[in-house]
């Protein structure tokens, strides 16, 4: 592996020049003469900055033929290798693939080659737009390229480099499967460039990438071009996270840390009220530290960065909601960042980049609202805005005409919109199950936008201060530059039949076996096979304590361990049994039942004042939870008055005898205390002291017991002398052996994980006929043909003709519930669904997903492993009805209750899937393949339609 730290643009030439001797001189001479004939010098020429030497090294190894794995920071220059491969494609005249993780980075590419290299000789395949797919250079998404490897496209012919930009996307749980497929399936002529962000195991990826692919160079750079300096806002003050310590070494602010602490110890309002009177230097040192300390309004932060000079800046908020708050509230503030000149300019391009928007559409998207942000320099950024309208905010931002962007972290995910400032409101997010901390990965991913190359001289991180902030955590997360690469990879049944129909179920199984989940797997595996292997040599030691001249002691002691556990089952058997009977006896008690509390603090005599049943629980009642359980208050023989709880009677307890309690009693007087508690002594003095029915052991009637103490008795080694001695060294015996096994269990739940998977799918699509051995059937190869999570669903319901004779766009609302899933928070509501055959077909796909369940269930197939088919989600089945209908923007989205950026999101995905069926459906006898072509062309108007290639 090779790093290459803090070296700045060109700077190795002359670093290399200086105090050469006048051989050396001529010797380097040499060397630039026959760079000039390389593909690099030309290539390096085509820019007007000098190459950083991690650029340099990994272009001179693709050059050498060598695949590349290049992990660096966001914003240092990695897509320069990627773009030399297109160099090095075009010059040897073979093809390349720039491959992205979504689509607006797609876009984004393409325009940036296009631009460099023309039209003509660069295409665009994202799913939902195709633009000369021909061309020798092919921007796309990875998923486009899988499908292409599984159809066995003739694009692929002549592909010499493809480049994976992003590579690090395979820690998605949901997408990060296809990187690792079409690693696996590139034909080995083609040459791989992988581009991470910086990543804490990028050798293990590279030995990984080594043996898939062949020899593959790892090169690591931690330098940042644009140095980022951390900074906390607190009140009217921006503090340095860090400062220099002893021996150049970072130390946390101590002023950080002495606000934190004092806030911390600071008394509440509450604890003042209570009459915690404070010492008048101590309410002045609060008044003081308060006028200091408090989070600052948006508007504020965004004024107090101006002032600073440290826009533009991305402020980033875990929520769209959010953002858009946020950019009302700068706008309700009087913000603005653009003078007159530059508001004309952005009226301009708005226009423009909207001239293909109805008119009719522009209020229901906001229009209006939106431009008056814009025009004053801010906008939010999150994934449910209309595409159209955050490409405009991406260009303004980078033309610097938008100074100020309010995003959710989406927009951290490789798009090129880097700022001077980066503004983080909190450390935490919603994770779709609870609000966490964000990782030091996802801190360094947003952090990693500020700082613009060649613009700025350092980039600057703002986390706002809250309550209760640690700066030593925050130092913790800014401090921890990489974060593991860990493999998300699953079989798929899609992936299945195309494996089977193209390499046999044999040659299928080796290949899961070569993927980087299994690779890190088998790597853990390592390490707990070596302890194995010294618990094994513990065993034979301890095997030799324990022998004993008599007998078999391991037989022994394996007769006094099933001794011991079948009286421990029997204990805890019984102390179950005594708990149930102790809580129907507490239901029996009355006031005036005299009885004996067997254990706690006031064990003793005590009398009933009230037995305390649970509300609507009477006497008789024979259901008992002990969390709501009786709860009776008694009259001690000691003059307390208590509520006892459960817990108190581990024991059933039985009323001993019955007193009066006089109507006048009042356990609030001490004098009427004492005069009952006085009777009940006395009553006590006429009860047998021994009332308590006595319990026989459990253990004195078991047959199983009485066994096992026959049989230890007559062995022979119960007359060893030593016997004590040796049955120590069993115990050690018995204990590692446990342990022993439990390791083997997990190296066998390790070991071989993606093959087994892939045998109980290829054992169901068997059960269904999709598969008979190493053949593909008919309806196997309907299913290759179709990618998505419910790719067997889908194939089921065309099977079974379920959406036969559909309309087009009844047919859209049940394909939407392939595809659809609500937002985790979103309300569960009973869907609205479309009448007549639409939904009777979402029925029976609800019925045949119940089937396939119940099927997954047997063989083992897990969804919360990420493998299975999960249920399909009819939430927004009626919206895609109404847009294929043909009905307004403000009708279907006011119905949907959607932003119009998802709703667009939902119905290209749906696009996408019709056009998948459209193929797959049987090509006679069926009307879905027409419905579906059909249901393409209603969906793909207004909106839907408008191009997000720029």
């Amino acid at each position: 592996m090779i790093v290459l730290l803090s070296v700045g643009p060109g700077t190795l030439e002359s670093t290399m020049t200086e105090d050469l001797s006048p051989a050396e001189r001529y010797a380097a001479a040499r060397r630039r003469a026959a760079e000039q004939a390389t593909a690099l010098a030309s290539f390096r020429e085509m820019y007007d900055f000098g190459l950083d030497p991690f650029q340099i090294e990994a272009c001179q190894a693709l050059e050498a033929g060598k695949g590349v794995l290049v992990a660096a920071p966001t914003g240092s220059g990695k897509t320069i290798v990627g773009e030399f491969a297109v160099h090095l494609a075009l010059l040897q005249g073979k093809k390349c693939f720039y491959t992205t993780p979504i689509k607006a980075l797609s876009n984004q590419k393409y325009s940036d080659l296009c631009r460099r290299y023309g039209t003509a000789k660069v295409g665009l395949l994202t799913g939902d737009n195709s633009v000369n797919a021909d061309a020798p250079v092919v921007v796309m998404t990875t998923e486009v390229l899988r499908n292409m490897l599984y159809a066995g496209s003739q694009t692929l012919l002549g592909l010499g480099y493809v480049v994976m930009d992003e590579v690090h996307y395979l820690s998605d749980r949901f997408r990060g499967a296809v990187w690792e497929e079409v690693i696996i399936h590139l034909p080995e002529s083609v040459t791989l460039v992988s581009l991470s962000a910086t990543v804490s195991n990028a050798e293990e990826f590279g030995d990984w990438l080594d043996t898939v692919r062949g020899d593959t160079e790892v090169i690591v750079s931690e330098h940042r071009p644009v140095p980022l300096f951390q900074h906390v806002l607190a009140g009217r003050r921006m503090y340095d996270l860090f400062e220099e310590g002893e021996g150049h070494k970072k130390a946390v602010n101590p002023d950080l840390v002495r606000m934190a602490r004092m806030e911390a110890t600071r008394p509440s309002y509450q604890d003042r009220r209570r009459g915690r009177a404070m010492r008048e230097a101590d309410r002045e040192r609060e008044r003081r530290q308060r006028s200091r300390v408090w989070t600052p309004g948006r508007p504020e932060v965004i004024e107090r960065l101006d002032a600073e000079g440290l826009l533009p800046a991305i402020t980033f908020i875990f929520s769209r909601a959010a953002c858009e708050a946020a950019v009302q509230q700068c706008l309700y503030a009087g913000l603005r960042l653009n003078d007159d000149e530059a508001r004309e300019k952005v009226r301009v391009l708005v226009e423009e980049r909207t001239a293909h928007i109805a008119p009719e559409d522009l209020h229901v998207l906001g229009y209006y609202e939106w431009l008056e942000g814009l025009e004053r320099g801010i906008a939010a950024h999150h994934a449910g805005m209309l595409p159209t309208f955050k490409e405009v905010v991406e260009e303004l931002f980078v033309r610097g005409l938008v100074k100020a962007v309010f995003a959710t972290e989406t927009l951290a995910l490789g798009i090129n919109m880097p700022a001077r400032s980066v503004v983080l409101e909190k450390l935490v997010k919603w994770n779709g199950e609870q609000h966490a901390d964000i990782t030091p990965g996802e801190y360094t991913q947003l952090t990693g936008r500020a700082g613009r190359r060649g613009i700025d001289v350092e980039g600057h991180a703002v986390v706002l201060w809250q309550r209760g902030m640690s700066p030593e955590h925050l130092a913790g997360l800014a401090g921890t530059r990489t974060y593991p690469l860990r493999s998300s990879f699953k079989p798929s049944y899609n992936m299945a039949v195309n494996l089977v129909e193209q390499f046999g179920r044999h040659r299928s199984r080796e290949l899961l076996e070569t993927s980087f989940a299994q690779f890190q797997a088998d790597k853990s595996v390592v390490g707990i096979s070596r302890q194995v292997q010294r618990n094994e040599e513990g065993l034979e030691g301890y095997k030799a304590s324990m022998t004993c001249h008599l007998g078999d002691f391991e037989e022994y002691a394996r007769l006094r361990r099933e001794l011991k556990d079948r009286e421990n089952e029997l204990a805890r058997q019984g102390a179950n049994l005594r708990r149930a009977e102790a809580a129907v006896a507490l239901e029996r008690l009355k006031p005036g039942d005299v009885i004996h509390v067997p254990t706690g603090k006031y064990a003793g005599l005590a009398l009933v004042l009230d037995p305390g049943l649970p509300a609507g629980r009477s006497n008789g009642h024979r259901g008992f939870d002990h969390h709501d359980g009786p709860r009776p208050l008694v009259l001690t023989a000691e003059r307390q008055v208590k509520r006892l709880a459960s817990m108190d009677f581990p024991v059933p307890v039985e009323p001993l005898d019955r007193m009066r309690i006089p109507k006048s009693f009042n356990p609030r007087s001490p004098q009427s205390r004492r005069d009952l508690a006085s009777a009940l002594r006395t009553k006590a003095g006429h009860i047998p002291p021994d009332r308590h029915r006595k319990r026989r052991s459990e253990a004195a009637d078991d047959r199983e017991i009485a066994r096992l103490r026959t049989a230890l008795r007559a062995h022979p080694c119960h007359g060893c002398d030593d016997r004590e001695d040796h049955a120590r060294w069993a115990e050690r015996y018995h204990r590692l052996l446990r342990d022993t096994r439990q390791l083997e269990h997990r190296i066998e739940g390790r070991t071989n994980t993606i093959a087994r998977t892939f045998d109980r799918i290829v054992a169901l699509l068997t059960e269904l006929d999709y598969l008979r051995g190493n053949e593909v059937t008919e309806h196997g190869k309907r299913l290759a043909r179709l990618y998505g999570e419910l790719d067997l669903l889908a194939s089921e319901c065309l099977r079974e003709r379920v959406w036969e004779d559909l309309a087009p766009a009844e047919l859209a609302a049940c394909v939407s519930a392939l595809v659809y899933e609500a937002r985790i928070g979103d309300d569960a509501m009973v869907p609205k669904l479309p009448s007549g055959k639409g939904k009777a077909a979402l029925g029976e796909m609800v019925r045949i997903w119940g089937r396939l369940d119940a099927l997954e269930e047997e063989f083992r197939i897990s969804q919360t492993e990420g493998v299975g088919q999960r249920e399909p989600d009819l939430g927004f089945a009626w919206a895609a009805y109404m847009w294929a209908s043909g009905m307004g923007l403000d009708e279907v989205l006011c119905e949907a209750e959607m932003p119009a950026g998802d709703f667009v999101r939902w119905c290209k995905q749906v696009i996408d899937v019709l056009g998948q069926i459209a193929a797959a459906a049987p090509a006679e006898g069926s009307t879905v393949a027409k419905a579906a072509r059909k249901a393409v062309d209603q969906l793909l108007r207004g909106v839907v339609a408008y191009s997000s290639v720029g």
